[in-house]
This record gives C-alpha cells, structure tokens and sequence, in this order.
C-alpha cells in the first residue's frame, strides 16, 4: 500500500509539472497573443452592434450621440465617430469653417452657404495661426470634388495672401504628387491672385494634375466669403493624430470608390511597429442616409504582456520549480490526512463516540473506505440512538406503572376500610336504622374510587410520554365564563363572590385539556376558599401572550410546599387533605397538560390568599 500512494504521489506531482510547463509554453508562445486579439475584436464588434443600435434610436441627437461615442472610447479603450457618406465627420461643426458661395457655373451651390471640416487640413497645434490667417482673408476659393450633393476640398485658398490649406491625400489623388518645392509666400500670393481673374477650366490647368484617378465631371471650383469659424476647446477627437489620419485615408478610398460601401470591414493598420484594427461598419439611418461607424483600437497591449512573459520567463520557470516543491508535500499530507482521520474517528466509534465523519475527496481506496467507516458510524449511531430513546421510553413507562401500582394502592386503602367496615355493620346488623346512610357511604367510596382511577389513568398517559397535544384557536374567556356555569352549585353552596376580569382574546391550544385545567384551578380555589368569600380569574394581555389567573381569599400555602403542590398525592399542607374532596391528582394532570402545551406556570401567595396562573400564545 504504501509503494501505491509513494507511486501515486510521484506520477501526479510529474504529471502537474508538465502540465504547467506545457501550458505556459503554448499559452506564451502560440495562443496568447491570438485569444487576447481575437477576445477583444470580438468584444469590440459587440460593442459596436450596441453602439448602432443606441446610435439609430437617438435620431441625430447630437448630444446623445456625443454621449455615446465618450462611454464607447471609455468602456473599451477605443475611439469611435461616425462618417457621412462621403466620409466625414458628422456632427463637427465645431472644427469647421463656415463659406457663403458666391455664384458660379454650379448652379447648385450659388449663393449656398456650406460648412467645410478644417481636420482635414491642419492639426490643433496650429489653431491659433489658422485663426489669424482666416481673419485676413475675405474671400477664399474652394478646389475639390462633389459626391453626393456635397463639396469635398482638396485645396482652400486665400484670395490675395499668401494662406492655403490642403487635403494632401485626396490633393494627391486628384493631381498627382508634387516634383517640385512648395512655392514661397510671394509665389503663392502672385498665383492666387492669378487664379481669381481666370475660369475654373483655366485654373485647373495652371496645376500639374492626374485625372486618371477620378472622373472629370466631380470636380469643382467654387469661390465665397467666410461667414463662420468654429475651432475646438478642450480634449476631443482631433487630438487623436492617427485617428484622423486614418479617417482621411477612408474617406479618399470612399470617393474613389475602392472600398465596399455596403458590407462592414475588419483591417489591420500598423504604425510605428504598433498593430491598429480598424472596424467600418456602413448602416443607413433614419433618413435613408448611408453612415459609416468608424473606430480603431490599438494591440500594443497584446505585444506589451507577450514581451513581459517572455523578459519573465526565467522567474515563472523558477516559479513553477518552486510550485513543484510545495505541491509534493501539499499532496503527501493530502494522502496521509485520510488516514490518520480514519484511525481517530475508529477509535472514537470504539468508544461509542459518533460525533466526527471523515471527509471523502477521493474515488481511490482510500476514499471509498472512509465512505464505508461513515456509513458504518451513522447506522451505528441511529440504531444505538433508537435503541437509547426505546429504552428510556421503557424505563418511563415503567416507572409510570410503578407509581401508578403504587399511588393506586395506598389511595384505594382508605375507601376499601371504609367499605368493609360499611359492608361488616350491614351484615351484622348492629344499626339496621342506619342502612341507608352505610349505602349512601358505601356510594361515595365507590364514586371516589372510579374518579381516582380516571384521574391515575389519565395522569398515566400525559406522564407516558406518547400523548400528543393537537392544538387549536379558541376564546379563553368564553371557556372560563363556561366552567364557571359548570361550578354555579358549588359556587353557590358556599356562598363564594366569583369575580372575572375578562380581556377577550383568542389562544393556541388544545381546547379541551386546557378547560380541564382552568376546571382544576378553579375547583381547587372553591374547595379551599372560606365561605362567603372571594375568588378572582382574569385573563391579562403580556407580550403576544395572555395570563390566565386564579386567585381566591384563604389560608397561604408554606413556602416549602409551593414547589411540591403540582406533585400526585402531595398533600405536605395539613389544610389541604383528602377531607376536603378531590383525588390529589388534580394539580398533577394539570401540570402535565400546561408541559405538553409549553407553557409557563405557576403558583404563588398573595396578600389575600394563594394565585396559580399560567400563560398561553395569543391569537388574532
């Protein structure tokens, strides 16, 4: 056995050895890098479905949409906008430029006011240049495409001053890229002026241009007046560099028609060694308008945790030499516990001692022998406890028969002596005048017999442990205003004032036994009160609980026989003895009943006399 679990304890510390160095091999090698990619493109691409579908209900809210293009970049580390069908920007009115078109060939755009995004064209580093140059200039000429009844610029250009802006991608697309340097300040004031006095067409050909890129009839040369400049404040999404420039590589390939405008696009970009995925997605709002949702997000966190396994590697291989050690003793104490379990609880079970179970966390040997020690401990321990509970019920049982025999016989000695006495003066014929009242005595033993026997038989059945009590709801006061119709005679023949101080409430309890009770009580108080005296019952409200009293005018109880009254055949009062009626077992049964019921009890001396009392649970 033990070369098993030596055995045993080798192959799966082994085992858990290679399973770790495998799995941090693979995992840093091969999966890694690629689950991290493919989790978070796929949260991303769930994220944006999200994002279309609050995008869609906000109906051009254009804070609602500001709104959520924020919590987007904020929950998943990516920036969003969306694109018109041109490919920009909507909703950037506040980096924009605001032109009044004079008019011109296009009737279209005469006399049209236009917004012209200004990200195309300049970064936020130069603003404050890019407000000054536009305050100089009155009138500026607009050189670019339409698309869609929209004016995309390739080129802006100050009337009469040397300021010009230019969209180099698409600029590039339209008129080929530039052989030579860029003109100078003068140069470009000289020429400008030069464009103003000509046609378009003539314009057009003044610049070294490449019109196999787009068809001729989308381009356009306008000319206005600036009416409105709006630049930004604050962080927003033209600080991102590489967004925007992403965005304007979009929106060439958009108007060249080099994309798929209706099936959503997944590409990878790479920048300066760093990974970009980039996701478009094309949907069509409430207007029928084509939008494009546009967001891009960065895998250098990927490449960062690869490139710290990999700086880490030795630790982790220390680490796990490491694991290595721990995990052979952890699993040697794991395999030694069960056995030392077994050995404890065993001898406790020698020793009739059930109170442990060994836990099983195994299907081996060991397991399934700790499984058997604990069935074996449980069915012990529920026969022995059943035989325990049978014999203490036997022992009761016959202690109950005992001083059943026992109180039977020294109770039925009196009225016997009496009845053989009564029986003798009736055969001998001593006082045949009085034949009638030795009848009559005779009655009265026997009457008393059977009442005892009744009261034994039943005080041995509360007192057998076998009676269950069946409760239910009834009013207390109406059962105490009914006994005391059942005691009217008795009441009356000594002449007893019987006062009740009813709170009327409703109890649990078994109905019957507890009339029986207050039938005790209250019998107990006329035997014992005075005549022409006083009894008092009340029922008293006491925490969710009523106080049932008796108490009646009369001799006290001593103090060392308060605790014994509820015993059968108590009688240690001289004031209280057989003369007087009753069994003896009254107070007895009572006590017993007011038990099963769970009930607190009691009895105590007062100024006038002697009060019992006990409590039951209200009910509403």
């Amino acid at each position: 056995m033990r070369i098993g679990i030596v055995l045993k304890l080798f192959m799966l510390t082994t085992l858990l050895c290679m399973l770790v160095l495998v799995i941090m091999y693979i995992g840093q090698t091969i999966f890694f890098k690629e689950y991290y990619a493919n989790q978070k493109i796929k949260e991303i691409n769930t994220s944006i479905q999200s994002f279309e579908k609050e995008y869609l209900k906000a109906e051009g809210d254009v804070q609602a949409i500001k709104k959520l293009e924020h919590d987007f970049q904020q929950e998943n580390t990516t920036w969003i906008t969306t694109l018109d069908s041109v490919g920009n920007i909507k909703y950037a009115n506040d980096f924009s430029v605001e032109i009044d078109i004079e008019s011109s060939k296009y009737k279209n755009f005469s006399n049209r006011i236009i917004n012209i995004p200004l990200y195309s064209f300049i970064d936020l580093e130069e603003l404050d240049r890019l407000r000054f140059n536009l305050e100089q200039v009155n009138d500026i000429f607009i050189d670019g495409i339409i698309k869609d009844n929209t004016v995309v610029p390739a080129i802006l250009t100050g009337e009469n001053s040397n300021f010009s802006l230019e969209n180099r991608l698409l600029s590039e697309e339209l008129y080929g890229k530039r052989t030579e340097t860029e003109p100078s300040p003068e140069e470009s004031s000289k020429r400008n002026t030069k464009y103003s006095q000509l046609p378009a067409e003539e314009l057009y050909s003044q610049k070294t241009v490449s019109e196999s890129s787009l068809l001729e009839s989308s381009k356009i040369f306008l000319k206005g007046r600036i009416t409105n400049l709006q630049l930004p404040v604050g962080l927003t999404i033209y600080n991102n560099r590489l967004f925007i420039e992403k965005i304007k590589q979009f929106q060439v390939k958009l108007l060249l028609d080099k994309i798929n405008h209706s099936h959503a696009q997944t590409m990878d970009e790479e920048e300066n060694n760093i990974q970009y995925k980039l996701f478009i997605r094309p949907i069509t709002d409430t207007t029928g308008e084509t939008t494009y949702i546009f967001a891009m997000t960065s895998l250098q966190p990927v490449d960062e945790a690869v490139q710290m396994l990999e700086d880490y590697y030795l630790y982790l291989i220390l680490f796990v030499l490491l694991l290595i050690v721990l995990a052979s003793l952890y699993y040697s104490k794991k395999i030694a516990k069960p056995l030392l379990q077994i050995n404890d609880t065993t001898n406790k079970i020698a020793h009739l001692d059930f109170s442990e179970n060994i836990p099983v966390k195994s299907k081996d040997e060991i397991g399934a022998l700790s499984q058997n020690i604990n069935t074996l401990s449980t069915t012990l321990h529920s026969y022995i406890n059943q035989l325990r509970q049978d014999i203490e019920k036997e022992k009761q049982l016959e202690t109950t028969r005992k001083e059943f025999i026992s109180g039977v016989s020294h109770e039925l000695k009196t009225p016997l002596s009496i009845m053989k006495s009564c029986i003798s003066i009736i055969e001998d014929g001593v006082a045949a005048d009085k034949k009638d009242y030795y009848f009559n005595a005779l009655r009265k033993e026997v009457d008393k017999m059977n009442l005892l026997i009744v009261d034994m038989l039943e005080l041995a059945k509360f007192e057998s442990g076998t009676y269950k009590m069946e409760m239910d709801v009834f009013p207390i006061d109406e059962s105490i205003e009914y006994i005391c119709e059942q005691l009217a005679l008795e009441i009356a023949d000594k002449q007893l004032h019987v006062h009740q101080h009813l709170s009327n409430n409703k109890v649990l309890a078994n109905q019957n036994r507890i009339e029986q009770v207050l039938t005790n009580f209250i019998t107990n108080a006329i035997r014992y009160t005075p005549e022409n005296q006083h009894i008092f019952i009340s029922t008293i409200e006491d925490n969710g609980r009523v106080k049932v009293c008796v108490e009646n005018n009369g001799d006290p109880i001593a103090q060392e026989h308060l605790d014994k009254i509820w015993d059968r055949f108590y009688r240690g009062d001289t004031s209280r003895n057989r003369s007087e009626g009753g069994t003896g077992l009254g107070l007895a049964i009572s006590k017993n009943i007011l038990e099963l019921h769970g009930a607190e009890y009691g009895v105590l001396n007062t100024e006038d006399g002697v009060m019992f009392f006990f409590y039951l649970d209200r009910k509403e």
